[in-house]
């Protein structure tokens, strides 16, 4: 999915675009209203997420402007300011999600994957804690990075996963991964 982080803390766009480029989308970041209000005209996205302090227009100045243009792009806004008052403003500029900093990682990206789901932009991924499985690349994507599962891999992966939180037998793993019969 094409994201846009407008965000004027560096490290935070940084470290938001790491976040984001690990778990597959291409990112495009803005440090400023203004810019993020351009790219944002400029660029087919999926998701802008929008910080609200920002130099030159503030978040929900940008929200408007988009929701203005009629553009239809999805606008999660993350940002320190969490009084009740701030976030009803972010909501009726335009936002679709007001998410709160600090944050957890594992909230963002659920935040994110449930704004998809919404406009049916299924992401193609399982996950469990801050392990995912992407099924299309069957890449396992973890803290340390992403690994490049065989065919086996994947499979088994992919079905610890789906019964995350039960016992998998050994005759089951052998049974749908290897096709062994186990009553034989």
């Amino acid at each position: 999915m094409q994201i846009l982080v407008v965000e004027d803390e560096i490290m935070l766009a940084e470290s938001l675009k790491e976040i984001l480029e690990k778990n597959k989308h291409t990112v495009y970041l803005a440090y400023d209203g203004e810019e993020g209000l351009e790219i944002a005209r400029s660029l087919a996205l999926d998701l802008i997420i929008l910080d609200v302090m920002l130099p030159k227009l503030n978040g929900y100045q940008v929200a408007r402007g988009l929701r203005k243009d009629q553009k239809g792009t999805l606008i999660l806004m993350l940002t320190a300011r969490s009084d009740l008052l701030d976030r009803v403003e972010g909501l009726e500029s335009g936002a679709d999600y007001y998410l709160t900093k600090p944050f957890d990682e594992r909230e963002l990206l659920a935040c994110i994957n449930a704004l998809f789901r919404r406009q049916g932009k299924e992401v193609n991924q399982i996950s469990f804690g801050n392990t995912v499985l992407d099924l299309d690349s069957s890449e396992l994507i973890v803290d340390r990075g992403n690994i490049r599962l065989s065919s086996k891999e994947f499979q088994m992966m992919k079905l610890l996963l789906q019964e995350k939180n039960k016992i998998v037998s050994k005759n089951i793993l052998l049974e749908k991964i290897w096709g062994y019969d186990s009553e034989a």
